[in-house]
């Protein structure tokens, strides 16, 4: 690495270090040199996993790149499914990294909790995984479920939070993922959080390109759509407000095994704490968009970062 590159990435540790205790050693060196991880990369492989969801695998992918650049050896497991398939291979020890979400992730091992602030989340979730494994640090990056509307559908109805749908008189039916309709800001959240009722109808792609179609269609008039998803500014959705904590803060964050040693931690949290929450949309934009493969666009942002 470079010597401006050097001097970036102890400008990242720094700025992490402020922020939480977890990286309280990288000041003193340089994580993501290229020429400084061999001696210490341990043999064992670190297997990375990844969501069914072209968001996770960048963020999966810049991981292990970062980590095969400080000469470990990482087996990728991408495109798993949802959290109800991967979940049990993280627990059972099959995975060792693994981005994910706080909120959602909090939920699924606290379904009542009373957390929705980003720090309560990231708190109360530090407390809530099984033996084995751990977070580290938290991203600034967010990538949150969030309920959209048409433009139209908002403007014939007066609706731009999720508080008006309640005085829609027509039918309204919600589209998403199928895990959707048992999630506790599916259709149940919504009628206890806001007193509105819906439909469901499954539509298994993410809140990608068949989630669009089928809201401008007509065909659902709500559909769950991830917040860093550049679909909702070019096809002018508007995403409703949510003033009563249906969906609780979700940033990106790496779930991890205890296989990932100290120094892991700190390649990682490095690269988490250089992620923006306006990175990952124009990372998802460049895969959406411009069809660019995570291989490559992972690989271009940790060397406009620096990183290496």
């Amino acid at each position: 690495m470079n010597t401006a590159g050097k001097g970036r990435l102890a400008a990242l540790a720094a700025v992490a270090v402020g922020a939480t205790v977890a990286l309280a050693g990288c000041a003193s060196g340089d994580p993501l040199n290229s020429g400084s991880g061999t001696d210490n990369a341990s043999s064992e492989t670190i297997v990375v996993g990844s969501q069914a969801y072209y968001s996770n695998e960048i963020i999966a992918e810049i991981y292990a790149q970062a980590l095969e650049e400080n000469g470990y050896t990482v087996d990728r497991q991408f495109q798993i499914g949802q959290r109800e398939v991967y979940i049990p291979e993280i627990e059972g020890g099959e995975i060792d990294v693994f981005p994910e979400y706080t909120g959602n992730l909090l939920q699924y091992y606290v379904p009542d909790t009373t957390a929705t602030t980003s720090e309560d989340v990231y708190a109360e979730l530090e407390t809530a995984l099984p033996e084995g494994l751990r977070v580290l640090d938290q991203s600034a990056a967010t990538d949150q479920d969030s309920y959209n509307v048409t433009k139209e559908f908002s403007e014939a109805n007066g609706v731009t939070s999720l508080a008006d749908l309640a005085k829609v008189t027509t039918p309204l039916t919600l589209g998403g993922n199928s895990e959707l309709a048992t999630r506790p800001y599916g259709p149940d959240g919504l009628k206890e959080v806001y007193g509105v009722e819906v439909g469901f109808t499954p539509i298994e792609d993410s809140g990608g390109p068949l989630t669009i179609k089928a809201l401008e269609d007509g065909q659902v008039q709500l559909v769950n759509i991830y917040s860093a998803n550049p679909a909702i500014a070019t096809s002018e959705l508007v995403t409703l407000e949510d003033p009563d904590g249906l969906f609780l803060a979700s940033n990106v964050v790496p779930v991890v095994s205890e296989k990932v040693t100290d120094e892991i931690a700190e390649i990682i949290n490095t690269v988490s704490a250089a992620l923006t929450a306006e990175d990952l949309v124009a990372l998802n934009a460049l895969s959406v968009d411009e069809q660019q493969s995570a291989e490559q666009i992972a690989k271009d942002w940790l060397a406009e970062k620096e990183l290496f």
